[in-house]
């Protein structure tokens, strides 16, 4: 199931459970993690991207080694009025490509993720090469703290 419906999403996860969040770009994925109880999400790993099935390899190898029970990818509306873009298109694809392993997928508004981590960096005087490393894992975790803070809200 893939959903850009929380109630949707919520319904298929009565018990909660840990989920990943992803913030899908084209040179990297930044991952997060959240607590089974849908408190906090966290940074996790950044996977440098290659060929679609390695980077599916290594999410799927998080996902078991975590004990996910669903996933919540950003899904990059445009800014001014929340319509698709040609990024949404792909994130969609990239849901669809991540379908076959069997955990609800939740597509999460994520238009100020990357905006709000930078500016964090920012005024925490970090570096750029330092942002650089950190933004998009923490893109992840904005997306998906949104997503259990909205999904807790139900």
């Amino acid at each position: 199931m893939i959903t850009t419906d929380r109630t949707e999403f919520r319904a298929v996860l009565p018990t909660g459970g840990r989920l990943i969040g992803l913030d899908v770009g084209t040179k990297t994925i930044g991952t997060a993690l959240c607590d089974a109880g849908w408190s906090f999400a966290s940074p996790a790993l950044l996977i440098r991207r290659t060929k679609f099935q390695k980077d599916k390899l290594a999410l799927a190898e998080m996902i078991a080694a975590q004990q996910v029970k669903g996933i919540v990818i950003g899904l990059p509306l445009n800014l001014n009025d929340g319509s698709e873009s040609p990024r949404s298109q792909s994130s969609r694809a990239f849901a669809r490509n991540m379908a076959d392993l069997g955990l609800p997928i939740f597509l999460q508004d994520e238009r100020w993720s990357t905006v709000a981590v930078t500016r964090t960096l920012i005024e925490q005087d970090a570096s750029r090469a330092k942002r650089a490393e950190l933004v998009d894992k923490m893109a992840a975790a904005y997306i998906l703290q949104g997503a259990i803070d909205a999904l807790v809200a139900i």
